[in-house]
């Protein structure tokens, strides 16, 4: 039981980088961006709303020439898709039957519970591997 706890601790613990070298978007902003795309919700950049389809449009964009600035994903977050690059101003999302908040917010708690969700998965597979 030690044995699968710590396995399940390193697998949390490792870093999400496989993507460095390949064109492909990491799998937790790829996530990210998915699930903003097919949420429903507002997004509003400078002050104008957008549907969530262009929001994921425009973050994948913003990825796609600064990656470079995010090789992680909390950097992703802090310095490409919380506020404009432009005027400085903080995104926000406004989902229905939820308050307004910003992107920061709403993206950082997105990914806890992805990464919630993984370890979960991962504790699962290792529970039910055979010995």
């Amino acid at each position: 039981m030690r044995l699968s706890t710590s396995l399940v601790v390193l697998f949390a613990l490792l870093p999400v980088m496989a993507w460095a070298d390949t064109d492909e978007l990491p799998a937790e902003i790829d996530y990210l961006l998915t699930t903003m795309s097919t949420s429903g919700c507002t997004f509003i950049r400078n002050g104008k709303e957008y549907d969530a389809a262009d929001a994921e449009s425009h973050l994948r964009m913003k990825y796609g020439r600064g990656k470079r600035y995010a090789p992680t994903t909390e950097l992703f977050i802090e310095r490409l898709a919380s506020k404009s690059s432009m005027s400085g101003k903080p995104y926000y999302i406004e989902c229905e039957g939820t308050e307004r908040m910003t992107s920061a917010e709403w993206l950082t708690a997105l990914l806890e519970a992805y990464r919630a969700a993984m370890v979960a998965d991962q504790a699962d597979a290792l529970l039910t591997a055979e010995p």
